[in-house]
């Protein structure tokens, strides 16, 4: 086993978080059923730096849009297992129409994909808790966000 790389400090990791925010284009998404069926998906995402929240489409009959309506907890993932987002938080419904147009046109170009007809819905991401970290040497300061407020 090899040694890992010293830990980063949080301010570090929450400068890292914002770039795979802004930068990454996938994440994992995983949403349950009234029921408690769980649902873990794969959707293209938009982070919003002027609101603090993320962006992405479904079809409107998929799992996790009708797990998440009216207003559901979500959780999502990025990154791969060495170096993990964790982001737990809410997420509300827009349809296309609801979503201000610089938004949409945001999302179509970093996508290169305009969900714009009746099918689509998007998901507003809105996080309570942002965790990073990539090895062992990094759980101990891994919270970067509590209760929808960034520590540091």
């Amino acid at each position: 086993m090899t040694e890992p790389d010293p830990a980063r400090s949080r301010e570090q990791r929450k400068q890292d978080t914002l770039d795979r925010l802004r930068q990454d284009e996938d994440a994992w998404v995983a949403t349950a059923s009234a029921d408690g069926e769980p649902t873990l998906v794969p959707l293209s995402f938009l982070w919003d730096d002027g609101t603090g929240t993320l962006v992405m489409a479904t079809r409107r009959t998929n799992p996790t849009a009708v797990n998440v309506t009216p207003n559901g907890p979500i959780r999502l993932t990025l990154g791969h297992t060495r170096d993990v987002v964790l982001i737990e938080g809410g997420a509300t419904i827009l349809e296309g129409a609801d979503l201000p147009v610089a938004t949409r046109k945001a999302f179509a170009a970093k996508l290169r994909w305009d969900p714009r007809v009746p099918v689509w819905v998007f998901l507003h991401v809105t996080p309570r808790t942002v965790r990073a970290w990539r090895e062992v040497n990094e759980l101990a300061d891994r919270d970067l966000m509590l209760d929808g407020t960034w520590l540091v």
